[in-house]
């Protein structure tokens, strides 16, 4: 027997279920999930236990769209894992259900959204990239060491009884540091073990 099964979430303790809980119950939910969990909260067990109970024929319900999903993007993955399980989805706020072709247009429209969305952040943090890089700016962590403190490791490193290990604590770096920045090769203290 196909059901239908209600999913209703608030984001804080201090909102209360029962207008969801009151619509789920008018469109003829059997069984309903209730959670109070942030969108932005990545575990909601109550929905992964909701959907555990999805069977193919079922209809999963919501009050509104942005009960479900955290993001646009993570609500239209939602319902097409729904899809691929045979489960409908509906909406009763905004009159979206995907058993029907009208409802499924619909939603795939969403889904283009979503991917032109995706698409426009990343043009934008590619054009935001870019722009820091003319300004002269590059990504990645901060060099650990400035000009001056190399100048000054390669005037200390022409005296042979300076050790490089010495260097490397006295600049709080590693060798491989001093190694990488200054170009300095002393083999000796690889074979001798003097670092």
């Amino acid at each position: 027997m196909n059901q239908r099964i209600g999913y209703a979430r608030v984001s804080t303790d201090d909102q209360h279920l029962d207008l969801q809980r009151d619509a789920l119950t008018q469109a003829g939910c059997s069984v309903i999930y209730e959670e109070a969990a942030s969108g932005k909260n990545a575990t909601r067990p109550e929905l992964e236990q909701c959907r555990k109970a999805l069977r193919a024929g079922d209809t999963l319900v919501v009050w509104r769209l942005d009960r479900l999903g955290r993001s646009l993007p993570d609500l239209v993955q939602i319902v097409a894992d729904l899809e691929q399980q045979g489960v409908g989805f509906e909406s009763l706020a905004e009159k979206i259900e995907t058993s029907s072709a009208a409802g499924k247009l619909i939603f795939h429209v969403f889904a283009a959204l979503a991917e032109f969305e995706r698409g426009l952040i990343r043009e934008r943090t590619q054009a935001g990239l870019a722009a820091a890089r003319a300004r002269g700016r590059t990504g990645g962590r901060k060099p650990k060491l400035d000009a001056k403190q190399i100048r000054q490791i390669k005037v200390l490193l022409r005296d042979p009884n300076t050790s490089v290990a010495e260097v490397a604590r006295d600049y709080g770096v590693s060798r491989t540091t001093i190694y990488k920045y200054c170009g300095v090769v002393r083999p000796s203290e690889f074979i001798e073990g003097t670092t």
